[in-house]
């Protein structure tokens, strides 16, 4: 039976990419976002290509939505063979005048939901020695230069979630490795073509970033990969 890869917070950049690249490879592919209609485009998409997928509608703020995501997922296809989180949340850009519920819903998509879908694959990723494979953003690093431009931006919050996400991703790195399990990141530094944040200036092919993703999945030789 093919591994399934499941695709969290999906969209038109880097995720669609991902979801295209890995089903090229024979991957069932099951997608996962807020957006019913954008879903259902994109499976008719992804299918059209040859590509086994579906679409799942999940708010990834909610860590038991999540985990129902996967339950969904492995009824359709089988076993979780490797996911790619994907997910983030918006606001909080001034971290002195940030709702409290904003803040709350970046650590719950950067972080608790991320870990509850590790939990709920947790039996399937070990028995397929499988994969966890996240995209991060540059303004998570953790350097003078970089929280000046967070700051200058009005992304306060999507830094501290990014960094609060990339730390997550090296402690699961560090306890499912002797499980057999890969964990492992591409850092983002530039604005992603085709994508609505692009307007023209965009700097990374999602192409790039989802060949990245298999290098790091195939390999396995290293936690994290960057581009920008």
């Amino acid at each position: 039976m093919a591994k399934t890869l499941v695709v969290c917070g999906y969209g038109p950049g880097v995720s669609n990419a991902v979801a295209e690249h890995f089903g090229s490879k024979g991957f069932p592919i099951a997608i996962a976002a807020r957006n019913p209609d954008r879903l259902k485009a994109a499976e008719k998409a992804l299918q059209a290509k040859g590509i086994q997928a579906a679409g799942f509608p999940t708010d990834m703020a909610s860590p038991e939505a999540t985990r129902e995501l996967f339950v969904r997922a492995r009824a359709k296809f089988g076993p979780v063979g490797a996911f790619h989180w994907n997910s983030f949340a918006e606001g909080a850009g001034d971290l002195l005048t940030a709702d409290p519920a904003t803040l709350h819903k970046l650590f719950d998509v950067s972080v608790v939901s991320f870990l509850a879908a590790v939990r709920e694959t947790l039996a399937d990723l070990k028995a397929a020695q499988g994969a966890i494979l996240v995209t991060n953003g540059g303004f998570g690093l953790m350097d003078p230069k970089v929280d000046a431009s967070v700051v200058q931006y009005n992304a306060m919050g999507l830094g501290l979630a990014n960094t609060a996400k990339m730390k997550t991703t090296r402690l699961l790195a560090e306890k499912l490795r002797p499980e057999g399990i890969y964990v492992g990141e591409v850092m983002i530094g530039g604005l992603v073509k085709g994508t609505p944040w692009d307007n023209g200036n965009g700097t990374v092919d999602p192409k790039d970033v989802a060949t990245l993703f298999w290098d790091l999945y195939t390999k396995r030789d290293k936690l994290s990969a960057s581009i920008q």
